[in-house]
């Protein structure tokens, strides 16, 4: 029986600022975060959004422990965050598929960095591989695939360390909307299966609303924050094509794209003056 004490968040970003120092001679102090609260439960599908340049990604590489934040704390299952978030997996924008190793070899590296007798981490890499609908292609090298094949390699390379929480960074934009929009399923298909935690970064506010379980959207930097966050009420399990055709998914793009639109004005506006 519950204690009434609420379990703790996946992933709890607490009142998190991230400040750099600006390389030129005045070194000029640039807040990219500011005083953002953020939780993602375990087994919730979160997605963030916001303009080009809000620091959306700075979030990502706090919460992977790559990036100390200036001020407040991170949270991973209530235990402070120091360092490496190792109970993190991290697919990033570009795959970081190594050339030199065959697309086997790349999904077992992390197995092998953990100790994994080689034996074990190629039955586990080669089941990844096959999960993803690349079985047969175990030993073709990075410059053999095609960009969906690419991102299928980068996913199982993410996905067999079975990491409690999922970092993913704009995982699909280079992709063609059909090869996208399959990715986008099989991460669906996958998640459902496993239940982790994801954050999820994207600048598509349709693929934000079609994946998750709720859409977190950021103000227009410098110090950006969530100013808004709306729950995805879409029955599961969906198809990221169909669900779009929803009276439901219609009536929220409208909601958030409100709140989202002032802030893209405002981004394109700093833009234009930075290059001006």
């Amino acid at each position: 029986m519950s204690d009434g004490t609420p379990s703790a968040a996946a992933l709890e970003f607490d009142r998190i600022t991230v400040a750099f120092r600006s390389r030129d001679a005045e070194g000029q102090r640039y807040t990219a975060v500011a005083d953002t609260t953020l939780r993602v439960e375990a087994g919730e599908f979160v997605s963030v959004v916001g303009p080009t340049g809000c620091g959306k990604s700075t979030l990502l590489n706090v919460a992977a422990g790559l990036l100390e934040p200036s001020a407040g704390q991170v949270r991973v299952f209530g235990e402070p965050l120091a360092g490496i978030n190792r109970r993190a997996g991290y697919m990033f924008q570009t795959d970081a598929l190594m050339p030199w190793r065959s697309a086997l070899d790349n999904v077992m590296v992390g197995l092998q960095y953990r100790g994994v007798p080689d034996a074990g981490a190629r039955a586990q890499a080669q089941a990844w591989l096959s999960r993803v609908g690349l079985g047969e292609f175990g030993d073709r090298y990075p410059h053999q695939l095609s960009g969906g094949m690419r991102k299928r390699t980068a996913l199982a390379q993410t996905l067999v360390l079975d990491p409690d929480i999922i970092l993913m960074d704009e995982p699909f934009s280079a992709l063609d909307i059909q090869t996208r929009q399959l990715m986008e399923n099989e991460v669906l298909e996958i998640w459902a299966a496993r239940k982790k935690a994801v954050l999820f970064i994207t600048h598509d506010l349709d693929e934000a609303i079609a994946m998750s379980d709720r859409v977190v959207v950021l103000s227009a930097g410098p110090a950006t924050r969530p100013i808004g966050e709306f729950v995805v009420d879409l029955p599961r399990p969906r198809d990221v094509a169909e669900v779009r055709s929803q009276p439901r998914f219609i009536e929220l793009h409208s909601r958030i794209w409100a709140v989202l639109r002032d802030e893209v004005l405002k981004g394109y506006a700093q833009q234009l003056k930075k290059a001006a």
